[in-house]
């Protein structure tokens, strides 16, 4: 049985170095330490990047004395490892330039929520420590701040679409999906060229949403690649050129926990579909965010997902990975360029630069045409 290795946690890189490193725009650039899983970078028209993710409680000791948690019980239970450190609070960090990190606090926790509200003996029956909060995204709409989450505990498949006034801290909330948000698991928001807001979740429905997020406006729809599904998590959508073009997650073998964590997409003309083969994006880009810089720069953030600890990015390209969960990625959050080029026929290409994650490795399933 494969255990966490023992190892030196590595510090985010220098500020002077990021700043460098953002500009050059070719290598991964290792932004922020701290653990954290999911991470999602929004740009906000106040001029600031806006970090959230999975994250442990604010204070929790443990994520100093186990820096490598899986975050992930039922593996951890198989592996003999420490429970997971996963909190139930959505927290928020911001910087002017993608190297100054300013913590800004929690403007969220799972007792404030909808959930807590319908099922108050859930949240009363079960240990916080139990209590889990996943995958959250914060975008800003009309003046207020809107966020989304998945959570398995207290309440199943118990997500929420929450509207606050602030990014930081907040004492009231509104829920105006209400009941529509149960069982969207990795739920994510698109706002189209009209103005209309889509939510995409699972893997993948997707569903126009009413003005004001008062619900969804339509049954929603199955959307997946042409030729196999997009993977199993963490699907969202952006609008390049003409295209809409869906992100997913999967393991690099198609089984779980075994090989890489990396991401794929497909295109299509309509939102809805048709879409494209799947391609691949990038090695250890699993559940990223593809965000724009303030250049215009395309990158995804990246982040530990491993049942050992980092594997060094020496002769990765040629290295069978399909022994169980292995990533480059350190603890943190790390951004990773990519390339984007728009065809003349109006498709997408879409690759990660750094050549430790541009090549899908020999432990991929999928067999991708050059």
């Amino acid at each position: 049985m494969l255990l966490i290795g023992i190892s030196f946690l590595a510090k985010a890189q220098d500020k002077k170095e990021i700043r460098k490193a953002v500009k050059l725009h070719k290598r991964a650039v290792y932004l922020k330490d701290g653990w954290i899983r999911d991470p999602y970078i929004y740009l906000c028209g106040d001029g600031f990047y806006y970090l959230t993710g999975t994250t442990p409680t604010y204070g929790d000791a443990r994520e100093a004395g186990d820096p490598y948690n899986l975050g992930l019980d039922h593996v951890s239970r198989k592996m003999g490892l420490k429970p997971s450190i996963v909190g139930y609070q959505i927290r928020v960090w911001r910087s002017p330039d993608l190297a100054e990190w300013e913590y800004l606090g929690e403007p969220f926790s799972l007792e404030k929520g909808y959930w807590a509200q319908q099922f108050p003996d859930a949240f009363l029956n079960k240990s916080k420590k139990n209590w889990l909060l996943w995958a959250p995204e914060m975008y800003q709409v009309d003046g207020k701040w809107v966020f989304v989450h998945t959570s398995p505990e207290p309440v199943g498949n118990g997500a929420n679409l929450i509207i606050a006034d602030h990014a930081d801290k907040n004492d009231s909330f509104t829920f105006p999906m209400g009941d529509d948000m149960r069982n969207k698991h990795d739920p994510s928001l698109f706002r189209d060229d009209d103005g209309t807001w889509y939510l995409t979740w699972g893997n993948t429905e997707i569903a126009p949403l009413k003005p004001g997020f008062l619900g969804l406006a339509a049954n929603p729809v199955h959307i997946d690649p042409s030729d196999r599904s997009i993977g199993h998590e963490g699907a969202t959508i952006r609008k390049i050129g003409k295209k809409y073009v869906l992100f997913g997650t999967a393991w690099s073998t198609d089984d779980s926990r075994k090989g890489s964590y990396n991401l794929y997409y497909c295109t299509a003309d309509q939102i809805t579909g048709p879409y494209s083969e799947r391609r691949f994006v990038g090695r250890f880009l699993g559940h990223g965010t593809p965000f724009q810089d303030k250049k215009g720069k395309w990158w995804c953030t990246a982040f530990f997902n491993g049942n050992i600890a980092p594997v060094s990015k020496v002769g990765i390209q040629n290295r069978d990975l399909s022994e169980t969960a292995q990533t480059i990625n350190e603890q943190g959050t790390t951004i990773v360029p990519l390339e984007i080029k728009i065809g003349k026929n109006g498709d997408i290409y879409i690759r990660a630069i750094d050549p430790a994650y541009a090549v899908p490795g020999p432990d991929e399933a999928q067999k991708f045409h050059p």
